[in-house]
């Protein structure tokens, strides 16, 4: 499937593409304070159709993710980083998708205050 996003303001807009079977709520101390729910696809699979120059990027703990949002309205709309295996992946806030309905998506709870 191919799905559409963007920030509030529309200054940040993508499309991504894969199946979405979950959702994942964290509950670390920036996840819990956004109340984002992630899904996770392989970086090439999210193409912006706005300039990079209109996302902001905010990092913190071990620096290891680059959490992207909006610089204009700052909506967070997807983070960039490498799993595992050093695969580049993308965490797609799936409540900036447009059409999606949100209570048909299961959601696996994380544990990120944990880490």
């Amino acid at each position: 499937m191919q799905y559409s996003g963007s920030c509030q303001c529309g200054q940040v807009a993508f499309d991504v593409e894969g199946d979405i079977d979950s959702g994942l709520a964290c509950n670390c101390s920036m996840c819990g304070k956004r109340a984002s729910l992630l899904w996770f696809v392989p970086r090439d699979k999210l193409v912006l159709r706005t300039p990079e120059a209109d996302l902001a990027t905010y990092t913190f703990n071990k620096h290891h993710i680059q959490h992207r949002f909006c610089d204009n309205c700052g909506i967070h709309v997807f983070g960039e980083a490498n799993d595992p295996k050093g695969n580049p992946v993308a965490a797609v806030n799936l409540r900036v998708l447009d059409n999606v309905d949100l209570s048909a998506i299961p959601v696996h709870h994380y544990d990120g205050r944990a880490l």
